[in-house]
């Protein structure tokens, strides 16, 4: 059975936002990334974020290695994409349609390993469900004072699992319901 991970890169204050520059990882953090997306069985997604991320998908020649590396492995995964207004994704992508508790209980028994869930309004969704497995917060060193909170509703009780520095300025906190 799969275990479902709500991981994302957050600043000290607990927001999240993807188009800051504060986010960037250094060469190990990126790295680390690359081998996370191997090792996942897939990636569950909220519209926006599926959007986000659909820059994998593409083949941009300033690209240099590591992200030839990085669009491979997410190319290669299947992704679940939970969107009310989207028709279509791309490869290697399913919409999710239905009831979402079922949908993601399905994934979790039809799979093995880690379903990587990635924003923070999906992430609550499923954590009010009670199909959150773990939770792994990238903090960055910097304070934003604003934008999305990495938690979008009410925190539910953690336990600390674990706690890596990664790369230089990087810590990630690995946290399983209590």
């Amino acid at each position: 059975m799969a275990k479902i991970v709500f991981a994302l890169n957050q600043s000290l204050d607990g927001f999240v936002d993807h188009d800051h520059t504060a986010f960037q990882p250094d060469p190990v953090l990126f790295r680390h990334f690359i081998d996370d997306v191997r090792g996942m069985a897939g990636s569950l997604y909220g519209r926006r974020m599926y959007e986000t991320m659909r820059y994998w998908d593409g083949d941009h020649f300033e690209w240099d290695a590591p992200e030839r590396e990085y669009a491979a492995a997410w190319q290669s995964k299947p992704k679940w994409v939970v969107s009310r207004t989207l028709k279509s994704v791309g490869p290697n992508a399913s919409l999710i349609e239905g009831e979402l508790a079922a949908a993601v209980r399905g994934l979790k028994a039809q799979h093995e390993g880690e379903i990587e869930v990635a924003g923070p309004e999906l992430a609550h969704s499923l954590t009010e469900l009670g199909l959150v497995d773990e939770y792994r917060l990238y903090l960055h060193p910097v304070v934003l004072g604003h934008g999305k909170p990495f938690f979008a509703g009410p925190r539910p009780p953690l336990r600390l699992v674990a706690s890596d520095r990664i790369g230089e300025q990087v810590i990630r906190l690995t946290y399983v319901p209590a």
